[in-house]
This record gives structure tokens, sequence and C-alpha cells, in this order.
């Protein structure tokens, strides 16, 4: 049997192959870099200067958000990367050796504010957590160990700010964390407030 030049044969060969190449599932989009990380205040830094031990050593950022290392006093370090630090001492110490070659390595990690994930309120431990990347609710919950007894864990919202303008997304920690209902997991970003009010009953 032929239809107008087709054989029947190849129709079905043709609805076939369309047919698979359907099913097949769309490219995921590419990742998206990261951020590169901010320094903050509280952060423990190892600062290496090549062939120089006697300059190197480990030195945490002050409330201020400044550093003082040998040769290197009341440098800011808050708000840039590692790398940005690095190159920012090693301006300074080309005054007292030849060509240096420094190392910043965050080894303990606390981050500027605008970088954090504060809990407030009724939650069992609560703190400013570091962000991290794809980090979501039920990440905080587990950092804060869960919420209390007295929480009003439906009635928690999150704080966050997008430009001059402040958002609050409610969210349902009771059914994300006692009935493990991952519905009510979303997204953090950094700088977000949660804050998880107290129950009246």
């Amino acid at each position: 049997m032929r239809v107008k030049g087709w054989t029947a044969i190849g129709l079905v060969a043709l609805v076939l192959g369309l047919g698979g190449c359907a099913s097949n599932p769309p490219e995921a989009e590419p990742d998206i870099e990261a951020p590169p990380y901010l320094i903050g205040a509280g952060d423990t830094l190892n600062v290496v200067v090549w062939r120089n031990p006697e300059l190197s050593g480990t030195i945490q950022v002050r409330p201020d958000g400044l550093i003082t290392t040998p040769l290197a006093e009341d440098l800011p370090a808050s708000g840039k990367t590692a790398t940005q630090l690095a190159r920012e001492i090693e301006r300074i110490l080309a005054k007292y050796i030849q060509s240096p070659v420094v190392t910043v390595i965050v080894i303990s990690f606390v981050g500027p504010y605008s970088q954090q994930v504060r809990v407030i309120g009724e939650a069992t431990k609560p703190q400013a957590l570091a962000y991290r990347q794809n980090m979501t609710l039920l990440d905080v919950m587990i950092a804060v160990g869960g919420i209390t007894d007295t929480a009003d864990g439906n009635a928690a919202s999150i704080r966050r700010s997008s430009g001059d303008k402040v958002y609050q997304i409610r969210v349902r920690l009771k059914d994300l964390v006692r009935a493990g209902d991952l519905s009510a997991n979303i997204m953090m970003r950094p700088g977000d407030v949660l804050v998880i009010p107290q129950s009246f009953f």
C-alpha cells in the first residue's frame, strides 16, 4: 500500500521515529556559576607568604572587618574575596620583601551580613548561618535543630530584601519539619531572615 509516495511501512517508521524523538528529555540547563565567597567579620583565615613562614599565620577577622598581619596592620578584609585580600597583602609586603607570593585560605566561615541567613524566634538554636549555594529552608532547619514545641511553625515567614524593597514570604515550617512535607521546602537567598513566632495556644 502506498500513500502519496509513502509506503505504509515507511509511515509507521516515520511515526515511531518522531515518537522516539519526542520522548527524549530536554537538555539540562547549564549550571550557574556560584558567586565568589566574600570574607566577613569572624572568619578565620590562613595567610601563607611563600618562603616567609615568619610572615605567615592564622588570623581572625575582627568585628570591624579588619585584620592585622606582620608588616600589614589594620587591613580591611571584610567584603573581599580571598584572592583580592591576597593581592592586597602582596602589594603591602612588596615594600619590604622582593616579589612576595601570598595565598589566603578561609578555614572558618561566617561571612558578611549580606551573605548570611539569620534565624530568630522559636528555633531550637537561633543563629546566623553562612549562606551556601543551593541552600534550602530544610537545610536551615537542620542547622538550627528544628523548631521548639511552642513555635507556630506554619505562621513563620522569611523577610527578603531586593534593592530598596523588603518582601515577606510565608513558610510552613511545621508541615516541613514535623510532617516531612517537602512541598513546603523553598530555596533560601543570601541575607534572608527567618522569623519563627510563638504559638499562643
